[in-house]
């Protein structure tokens, strides 16, 4: 990878032998590495045996997880928060696995659409819970720094599941609680 990124920096023009870019290589291919590092784990593996029996039947909501990604299309950065709520079944999860649930799929090369609907699959498959909703914000780097060049635009998107999909009362309690913002 470190090749790589050589490479590249010598086909856009510059001298990798200047004091500045030396180690730029090696730097760039440990972050590419982080930023990557979510196809190196499972939902089993974050989840780590979390699921605790419960009685409860109520809505568990987990707000404002904040995030960052890579667009698949363009390799820029992509950010903002996700909102994740599911009705128990029987069992719930501890509330720090939803935060590494979200860094599990953010750090894979990624479309929002898709992460949005990866979270919401894996909360269901972990809790077996009655339903799932997860919605996220987002600003996207590659409409911000190159092509519209928008700089305050935003995308939300939403995912409902079993009966968060089809119960109206708690579709509308989870989206009253989680207001727009990046």
């Amino acid at each position: 990878m470190q090749q790589s990124y050589r490479d590249i920096l010598q086909a856009v023009g510059e001298n990798v032998e200047r004091d500045g870019l030396l180690d730029t290589p090696a730097r760039a291919a440990k972050a590419f590495a982080f930023l990557t590092s979510g196809y190196h784990q499972t939902v089993q593996d974050v989840c780590n045996n979390a699921v605790f029996a419960s009685d409860n039947r109520e809505m568990v909501l987990v707000k404002n997880i904040e995030f960052y990604s890579l667009c698949e299309h363009h390799l820029l950065p992509f950010y903002g928060r996700v909102h994740i709520a599911y009705l128990p079944e029987g069992h719930v999860l501890g509330l720090s696995k939803f935060a590494r649930i979200t860094e599990l799929f953010a750090r894979r090369l990624q479309i929002q659409e898709n992460m949005t609907q990866q979270i919401a699959e894996a909360v269901r498959e972990v809790t077996n819970a009655r339903g799932v909703a997860v919605v996220i914000d987002a600003a996207h780097m590659c409409m911000m720094m190159r092509g519209v060049q928008k700089q305050q635009s935003t995308t939300r998107t939403v995912c409902f599941l079993d009966d968060m999909k089809t119960d109206q009362q708690a579709r509308s309690e989870f989206l009253k609680a989680v207001p727009e913002n990046v």
